[in-house]
């Protein structure tokens, strides 16, 4: 079924190929302890993902690409939420003083890695982070986190809107059931993204590989 899925969008001419650049950066999702953590409303059973993510934060500053972050932050009546906020209940386990926000361990930023917090899906909305990589000179953006059908889905699909070749990690991606995740990387495969093994992800910013 799958197959024939593929075959039918590539038929109707979606699912081209989008080269890796030159200037990568690796941007990490909302990788916090409100989705590890097994009393948190947002818990979704995502530790493999979250262990792809270590990977490729190591890899990547192994390799020198810029590392970033995101979180969600709120203040105390969720008024900066908006009506994400109304919607979702759960994202009050990001209100000031909780626990679940924080970064797990063997994922903590480095002092020159920046940490961008946010209050919508998308990293790029209402955040500083498209002018930044602009400023970097950045041209791809490798990406993993938390949703694959929330958050990770909205950054690829602003990433593209903001001249960035979005690069989706899909070991590096989760979300608390399997339907979404897995419709979430078809849809970004065929209109939006390259969604990539975590071994391509290593090669291409190790510069030991390439999409043409």
């Amino acid at each position: 079924m799958i197959e024939d899925l593929a075959a039918d969008y590539e038929a109707a001419g979606f699912g081209a190929r989008l080269a890796f650049g030159r200037r990568p950066a690796l941007l990490v999702i909302d990788v916090v302890e409100a989705y590890l953590q097994k009393d948190s409303p947002l818990y979704a059973g995502v530790e493999d993902a979250r262990d792809s993510n270590i990977r490729l934060v190591e890899c990547a500053r192994r390799a020198g690409v810029p590392v970033i972050f995101t979180n969600v932050t709120y203040n105390a009546g969720g008024a900066d939420g908006g009506v994400f906020f109304r919607k979702v209940p759960a994202l009050k386990a990001f209100l000031p003083g909780s626990p679940l926000g924080a970064f797990p361990a063997g994922l903590a930023p480095r002092a020159d890695e920046l940490v961008v917090s946010k209050q919508y899906p998308s990293a790029f909305f209402g955040t500083s982070i498209a002018p930044t990589l602009h400023a970097m000179g950045v041209d791809t953006v490798v990406m993993g986190g938390f949703s694959t059908s929330g958050c990770v889905r909205a950054s690829a699909l602003d990433a593209m809107q903001y001249g960035f070749i979005p690069y989706v990690v899909r070991e590096a991606c989760g979300d608390r059931d399997a339907r979404p995740h897995e419709a979430s990387l078809f849809d970004l495969q065929a209109k939006y993204a390259e969604v990539v093994s975590e071994a391509e992800a290593v090669a291409l910013m190790s510069g030991q590989g390439g999409r043409t």
